[in-house]
């Protein structure tokens, strides 16, 4: 059996799973805190369709035969960090994630530190979630305070009365995040429970930008492409050669 045709597919497939890879980063380059999402190959022996040796897949004679592997990650280097002179948006420079509490009481971890206040003056994000103080409670803006001060170690007062310190999160192995909806990162089943930030570097009226590249990503479109009409090649060339031994045969 011809494997080649298996092996131009499985790279078409490969292929397909970085151009979603790829596509993604794009389209959330623009998103505060936003981790671009990466994909490395490998190579892996094929299975055996039957344990039938002759009927195996894997090898030809004596020559394992390879088929691409993908494995997709997070890159979580940090952003760049832009001024917005918005006093409640808060960038972290270094290590860790603000903590946010959602509706159903889940705790859920960002890089986004683009805030807000509701309309009980509770801190929330964006999208309206609880941010966080390091004693595990939201945030509650004083009703007459005055401006609003987020000091580099996370803390926050609004004139002379401190209003709580921003809970900043870390994580001994950052590959146990699963991202969600929201730009937010939660826990693997199982994982560690994240620790506080010794000391954190909070900087006021600023957000962190996304470590995605858009030009290093269209450069990638453009290798997907051809590496997807190369593999496109090879499978109707591989096509054209079985039917001209089929015709020959008979």
């Amino acid at each position: 059996m011809n494997v080649g045709l298996y092996q131009s597919a499985s790279a078409l497939a490969a292929l397909e799973r970085w151009q979603d890879m790829v596509s993604q980063n794009i389209t959330s380059s623009q998103e505060t805190g936003y981790r671009k999402r990466t994909i490395s190959f490998s190579t892996q022996a094929a299975g055996e369709l039957q344990p039938n040796t002759k009927a195996r897949i894997g090898s030809e004679g004596s020559v394992p035969v390879l088929f691409p592997k993908t494995t997709t990650g997070i890159n979580f280097q940090n952003g760049e960090t832009q001024p917005t002179r918005r006093e409640l948006d808060a960038a972290i420079q270094g290590e860790g994630f603000f903590e946010i509490q959602r509706p159903d009481g889940s705790k859920v971890y960002t890089r986004s530190g683009e805030f807000r206040m509701r309309a009980d003056r509770t801190l929330v994000t964006s999208t309206g979630d609880e941010v966080m103080s390091d004693s595990g409670s939201p945030i509650l803006l004083a009703a007459n305070g005055g401006a609003v001060t987020i000091n580099p170690d996370g803390s926050i007062a609004q004139g002379s009365t401190h209003l709580g310190k921003l809970a900043v999160k870390k994580f001994d192995d950052n590959s146990q995040l699963i991202p969600i909806a929201g730009g937010y990162f939660a826990t693997a089943p199982g994982a560690a429970a994240p620790t506080s930030v010794d000391n954190p570097q909070i900087l006021q009226g600023y957000l962190e930008a996304s470590n995605v590249t858009p030009l290093r990503e269209m450069v990638d479109l453009v290798l997907i492409s051809r590496a997807y009409e190369a593999n496109q090649k090879i499978m109707t060339t591989v096509d054209q050669s079985m039917q001209k031994t089929f015709d020959a045969l008979g």
